[in-house]
């Protein structure tokens, strides 16, 4: 996993939106989060700069808010992981066919970026690896 800018985020690469909305989760993202096919998925909002969103679980996302002094996330939409795969939700802005960059986000969730400083630099690595599509 490469960290594409000195002190940024490590990166996973590149995950493309299937046709049903359907994502690809990059095998290591998998179990760095301990994710479980059945398991319930939290769609949280991304920071202003990045876009996009985070997945977390709900013992993940309760972890973080229980760090964060009882301040939860913004959540988006819910979802179902399968198999290192999961749907996203309607409520979250993206189309079949979209490239979306997953980070390393906090301990608490995968993150998905659309856009910022990461993004473009990622744009730079054709060596990213792409997953879904």
């Amino acid at each position: 996993m490469p960290r594409l800018v000195r002190g940024g985020k490590w990166t996973y690469g590149w995950v493309m939106v299937g046709a049903e909305r359907r994502i690809t989760i990059p095998p290591d993202a998998w179990r760095k989060y301990g994710f479980q096919a059945g398991e319930a998925a939290i769609f949280v909002a991304g920071s202003r700069t990045s876009g996009g969103f985070a997945i977390s679980t709900p013992q993940l996302t309760a972890e973080s808010d229980a760090k964060r002094g009882g301040v939860g996330l913004r959540e988006l939409g819910r979802g179902v992981f399968g198999d290192e795969r999961v749907v996203i939700p309607p409520e979250i802005p993206v189309t079949p066919g979209a490239r979306l960059l997953a980070v390393l986000g906090s301990g608490y969730g995968l993150s998905f970026i659309v856009r910022g400083p990461i993004y473009e630099e990622a744009m730079r690595h054709p060596e990213l690896e792409l997953f879904g599509g």
